[in-house]
């Protein structure tokens, strides 16, 4: 009679821990399922979907200091190729040079008035000369605030009979302003200037 006591203690102890076991396996599986979901659920926020000439596109919405670097460097770019990309054409010159300034402060516009009155933008429209530049490669300083960078790009010079290359090296610094359509990285640059702007040698 006691072997049979023994024997149901002993299956009620295996059963306990078998139920123990099962209660535990359940929370860990329901905790992981939370888990999951809200994983789900913020990844879900974070895509939006956008419409772009008639077909849809997903972007994923990020902290904007995870990618700071490639926006800064977006906007150096963009402010060069709006400044330096221009055609003998007084209203694309007038179109280009307003979209640069406004992704830049007044020192941006202290270099347009001084290219204006030294007559450089006649001298393009009168000579029939397009003007386009490549952004070769930007350092950042993104220790400081306002962010310091330098530009250096190639600038080419067309006319119908020759190109002429020339090497060009800006600087300058970056600050946050509010994002805009004119202004969609939401930077401005200040205190540009011009360090470096030569012409290369041409190769026999």
């Amino acid at each position: 009679m006691f072997t049979q006591f023994k024997n149901i203690d002993t299956a009620f102890s295996h059963i306990k821990r078998f139920s123990i076991f099962l209660i535990i396996a359940c929370m860990l599986i329901s905790c992981f399922a939370i888990y999951k979901g809200f994983e789900t659920a913020s990844r879900a926020n974070r895509t939006v979907y956008i419409l772009a000439n008639g077909k849809v596109l997903e972007a994923v919405s990020a902290d904007r200091k995870s990618n700071i670097a490639v926006e800064l460097r977006d906007h150096i770019r963009m402010f060069h190729h709006y400044f330096f990309t221009l055609d003998p054409d007084e209203k694309v010159i007038q179109s280009n040079i307003s979209s640069a300034l406004n992704l830049a402060d007044e020192s941006a516009k202290r270099a347009y008035d001084n290219l204006r009155e030294k007559g450089y933008f006649n001298n393009l429209i009168s000579a029939n000369i397009s003007q386009e530049i490549v952004v070769d490669s930007t350092l950042l300083d993104l220790d400081d605030y306002p962010y310091g960078f330098k530009c250096y790009a190639t600038q080419k010079l067309i006319r119908a009979t020759s190109t002429v290359t020339r090497k060009l090296i800006t600087s300058g610094t970056l600050r946050n302003v509010s994002r805009s359509d004119n202004n969609p990285h939401g930077f401005l640059i200040q205190r540009w200037e011009t360090l470096d702007n030569h012409d290369e040698p041409i190769n026999p």
